[in-house]
This record gives structure tokens, sequence and C-alpha cells, in this order.
């Protein structure tokens, strides 16, 4: 089990493989794939703001069709819990969804050199 940072997702809908490090790209064809539920609402954000073109729904849907992706049904006040120790971030998009991966201590696929440095199972 792996979790999926947004902007990996984003890429993964794109079918834009070539942003994907190597060895993200076998973690994404090894495990199975799951995204914190507050992904989709950045996704969402994104959308609105005219970062990406399609909405949340539509790649969620898609990602699940193709991929297999599924969206963690984790507690939600326990992450945030966690979320509220994070302090080497301001993003709270990102606060969630690396204290979404911390509770059981997957590994986060992302290319963030923030969460990177900060969070032992963040890979890329």
């Amino acid at each position: 089990m792996i979790y999926l940072d947004t902007h990996v997702l984003v890429w993964l809908y794109a079918g834009d493989l070539k942003k994907i490090s190597k060895p993200a790209q076998k973690f994404i064809n090894k495990n199975e794939i799951y995204i914190c539920s507050i992904v989709r609402l950045e996704l969402q954000y994104l959308f609105e703001i005219g970062r990406i073109t399609v909405e949340s729904k539509e790649i969620i849907i898609d990602l699940s069709g193709r991929i297999g992706l599924k969206i963690c049904d984790k507690n939600f006040n326990i992450i945030v819990n966690g979320a509220l120790d994070l302090s080497w971030t301001r993003d709270p998009f990102d606060r969630i969804i690396v204290a979404n991966a911390a509770l059981n201590n997957n590994i986060l696929l992302t290319k963030d050199k923030n969460i990177l440095a900060n969070y032992e199972n963040a890979r890329w």
C-alpha cells in the first residue's frame, strides 16, 4: 500500500510518465495505490483556480478504473491530530497528506522536496 501526492495523481491522469521517476513508477506498478481524501479537495481547488483543466471527480473515477486507485478511509480526526505536529510546512494539504500516510508509516510518493526532507517514508 502506497499513497500518492496530488501532483503525482495529476501526472498519472495526464499520462505524463516522464515526470514520474523510475523508482516511483516501480512503486506504483507493484503496490495498491491510495490517496488521502483531502487530495480530492486539492484537485478541485486546482481546477477552480485554473491550474488543471479537469474536475477532481473525473480524475478520481478515471484513475480508479485505470490503475485501481483507492481513497483512504482512515478517520479524518485522527489524521488532523497527526497534522497538528507537522510544523515544517504551512501548506494544509501537505500536512494532511503526510499525516495520513504517516498513520501506518506508509510510503508517500512525492517530488516535493520539503516532504522528502521531512517525512522519512517519502520516496521519489
